[in-house]
């Protein structure tokens, strides 16, 4: 373990010691009494904030959506408060660009945002890669979830596990406020999974000094049959801020544990429909399956200011995390009967991670045009420990699952006691923009570049020794557009590209180019859309096409070997779609948050022509939510919700012969806030999925067909209080 991870795990501990103390000491003393009336119109007021237009611009910085030509928006704490999410994915049910999907057979959330993955690895915290836990995240933590649309690989870099094609994700972690904060909440999720939280931020002596600290534990069973879920998550922010200075630290720690997951479903070859989709609630997993996962992770951020138009800004942060688990899977073999391969692993993981950035930010005003620049460089160190123990496959069934003993071993890989490496990343940039405002900003041009260094190296399962690298370098530009012809809107475009590592060609006994590194993949983004901001409503709209690279074997026959293969960058997948959202208060008490998109993801230059342009598995044909909120102008204090999901039809093959049909859940829910010895007391009651519809959500997987079954109808309830 690296030094930066044991001071981490000394930081994170005295912290947890000794700042309780700290704020009781330092405590803001009590308000002036209020009626009860102006105590829950006031806590009513703070429910409000759900959605900001704008968030963390990678290299950029912090920018209004208005001033940059991307799509972002962050969903913020109040909304996760009032939703009572488990899971980021649970958040990020409210974007109608992102959907959820699980990994291969663990408790493992995954993203697909305009048709393309984002793997847990590649989720951002505070603006660098591989600090977040990477299967699970417990949003407790955050203060905002920041969804940025589209590629960013000049923005934030190269994204480390190789996903994001289609767009970022960054979590912002809770800092102290203006205003003293004291809470505490209970929940209780059916059937059986109850928790509670705390959340405490003052500002100290003069204010220059903040202290947060947050935290939540909740375990049980949730709605699906014998599925039990346990967390443990607790962070501690701390910021100094002075005249030209100012300085964040953020630790963390989340411990989660998942026993008897209700896992993907595969469909064996030869099957040639759907399986009907089981009972909402059944479980058709084995009971010897878990995942345990730990993580200790944070971040150390700096920002000097040399004058009023320069500043220097500099973080770091570092996670070690820990993954055992055995990972179960089944594989549909008679969609009548149900009949199905089973399949189990052990595999456990450690991942020793530390990021870097710094830059230099300045601005300038000549001659009627002002300019922003950007310069600075990056820098991310992966260490992978990883083995895996493979265990015989059993029968099993979808509908009437029996369950089994935990199978013998068929073969295994590594040290399973004391994993060694198996995978160090190494991915390096420097970066220059400059951002160009013209007639007093109402025109912004953004062009810059980032070289970017990708090096990967790989070791035996078996030995642990030295086995191949991937060393690589890709230059990625970006040109941007906004034009703001009135205040509130503005048109924007852009042509910016993501970057994930190349491929390298396997070894074979045909293929005559073994062991070749191709260069960074490059996906080319075109954009272009509008956004409207009236003060309490806000309106986006974006259309974009991505073309991601694919590789294959072609045939390429050679004197003594007819069935010669060459390996190569020869396909493509294109998505091309439509966005829309809107969020705000159109009218006093009312609030939305709601839009649609349209995805068109079509396979190109497929190997031999087969499946050319046929629809890419797994990407819904559109999306769309509507989330709505309404204050009881007859009854004050409470306010009822309501949310419905629609997903499009999705291909489960790249020969567009199964297809998922579409589907929609229904939740409802209501707030209302009552005095309590002059505190606000916040009650919740939401119904997920009221229709208890059964359906399968995705068939969106990491290594093909993986249907995802929609959750069945759960029951949240909550109750906060703010001291």
């Amino acid at each position: 373990m690296s030094i930066a991870h044991t001071c981490f795990r000394a930081l994170l501990v005295s912290s947890a010691a000794l700042m309780p103390a700290a704020v009781h000491a330092q405590a803001a003393p009590a308000p002036a009494a209020a009626d009860s009336g102006e105590i829950v119109v006031t806590a009513q007021r703070e429910n409000r904030t759900q959605v900001i237009r704008g968030g963390q611009i990678g290299i950029l910085g912090d920018k209004d959506a208005g001033d940059v030509p991307f799509s972002v928006k962050s969903y913020s704490e109040t909304l996760i408060l009032n939703q009572q999410p488990q899971t980021l994915g649970q958040v990020l049910e409210n974007d109608p660009s992102v959907r959820t999907t699980y990994g291969f057979g663990n408790a493992s959330e995954q993203f697909v945002i305009r048709g393309f993955a984002l793997f847990g690895d590649d989720i951002g915290m505070n603006g660098l890669y591989g600090l977040t836990p990477r299967q699970l995240v417990a949003p407790e933590l955050y203060q905002q979830v920041q969804v940025l649309n589209g590629a960013t690989a000049f923005l934030n870099g190269a994204a480390p596990g190789g996903s994001g094609i289609g767009g970022s994700v960054n979590l912002i972690t809770k800092q102290a406020g203006d205003q003293p904060l004291t809470r505490a909440t209970a929940n209780y999720t059916s059937t059986g999974h109850v928790g509670g939280s705390f959340d405490v931020a003052r500002r100290l002596g003069d204010g220059s000094f903040g202290v947060r600290i947050n935290g939540a534990l909740r375990g049980g069973d949730v709605a699906i049959d014998d599925e039990y879920r346990r967390s443990v998550v607790i962070g501690a922010s701390f910021d100094w801020r002075s005249d030209k200075a100012r300085v964040f630290v953020d630790l963390a720690y989340q411990r989660v544990k998942v026993r008897n997951l209700r896992p993907t479903v595969g469909l064996a070859a030869g099957v040639t429909a759907i399986p009907r989709v089981p009972k909402s609630d059944h479980n058709y997993g084995q009971t010897f399956a878990y995942t345990d996962l730990r993580d200790i992770f944070g971040t150390v951020r700096a920002e000097y200011d040399l004058s009023d138009s320069a500043m220097l800004y500099a973080s770091f942060g570092a996670r070690d995390g820990y993954e055992d688990g055995v990972y179960d899977g089944i594989t549909v073999t008679d969609i009548v009967t149900g009949a199905a391969n089973g399949s189990a692993s052990y595999i456990p993981r450690t991942d020793n991670n530390e990021a870097a950035q710094a830059g230099l930010r300045v601005k300038l005003d000549a001659g009627g045009i002002t300019n922003e620049f950007n310069f600075g460089g990056s820098y991310i160190w992966q260490v992978n420990r990883n083995a895996f123990d493979f265990r015989t496959g059993f029968a099993t069934n979808l509908y009437d699952t029996p369950q089994v003993a935990y199978p013998g071993r068929s073969f295994a890989g590594g040290n399973l006691d004391n994993p060694f490496p198996i995978q160090r990343n190494r991915l390096a940039s420097a970066f220059a923009s400059d951002t160009m405002g013209f007639l007093d900003d109402r025109i912004l041009v953004t062009a810059g570049l980032r070289l970017q260094t990708i090096r990967v190296t790989r070791y035996a399962y078996a030995t642990g020794a030295f086995e191949s690298r991937y060393d690589e370098d890709a230059a990625t530009p970006v040109i941007g557009v906004v034009v703001k012809p009135t205040d509130g809107l503005s048109i924007f475009a852009n042509r910016i590209e993501a970057l994930v590592q190349g491929d390298t060609a396997p070894n074979g006994a045909n293929i005559i180019n073994p062991g070749e590194a191709f260069p960074p993949f490059k996906s080319k983004q075109y954009e272009v859309g509008g956004k409207l901001s009236l003060g309490r409503f806000n309106m986006s709209v974006a259309a974009f096409q991505t073309e991601r690279p694919s590789a294959y074997s072609v045939s390429t026959p050679i004197p003594g070997n007819p069935d010669a293969v060459t390996f190569g960058i020869f396909g493509e997948q294109r998505n091309r779609g439509i966005e829309l959202s809107v969020d705000g208060e159109p009218v006093e008490g009312l609030r939305i948050i709601a839009g649609g998109s349209i995805n068109d993801a079509k396979l190109r230059r497929t190997a031999g022509g087969l499946n050319e342009g046929n629809d890419a598995i797994g990407v819904p044909d559109y999306l769309a939510n509507a989330n709505v909120e309404w204050d009881l102008p007859f009854l004050p204090g409470t306010t009822l919700t309501g949310r419905v999901v629609r997903t499009g039809k999705q291909m489960v093959n790249p020969e567009n012969t199964l297809e998922l049909p579409g589907w929609t859940r229904f939740d409802l829910g209501a707030r209302y806030v009552v005095p309590v010895a002059e505190n606000p007391l916040t009650l919740r009651f939401n119904v997920d999925n009221v229709a208890d519809k059964r359906y399968w959500s995705s068939a969106f997987g990491s290594f093909g067909t993986a249907l995802l079954q929609g959750m069945p109808r759960t029951y949240k309830i909550s109750a906060s209080v703010d001291f």
